[in-house]
């Protein structure tokens, strides 16, 4: 069982940068893999990236080369380095685990609101 909340978002503008943090407050993150979401009011949620329990992190076609995925263990967080943002980044942003390779992501954040403005 994991609770995961999301912190980090806010505004920044157009080519800045932001720091998302998944913190698991109940049970440890060390044996999921770690995806992040996002989904605007009205469309389907869409996959962000990942991170393996090896630290292998692939991404989305749409923020490949801007974004990182980082794990902290030790910390119980996993985070999402975001930069070059772009307007079509705004979106709230859902971090979620999953226990193994042949499951879904069973355990999901309330999210946290990222908006980007000139």
């Amino acid at each position: 069982q994991l609770v995961l909340a999301e912190s980090g978002g806010g505004s920044v503008q157009i080519g800045g940068s932001l720091r998302l943090a998944c913190t698991a407050s109940v049970g440890r993150i060390t044996s999921y893999e770690m995806g992040w979401f996002r989904q605007v009011p009205g469309k389907e949620r869409e996959f962000v990236g990942a991170i393996y329990t090896n630290t292998y992190s692939y991404y989305g076609n749409s923020v490949r080369g801007r974004f990182t995925i980082l794990r902290n263990n030790a910390e119980n967080t996993v985070y999402l380095q975001m930069t070059n943002l772009k307007p079509e980044d705004t979106a709230l942003y859902q971090c979620a685990a999953k226990p193994g390779p042949a499951g879904g992501y069973d355990f999901w954040g309330q999210g946290t609101q990222v908006t980007v403005s000139s």
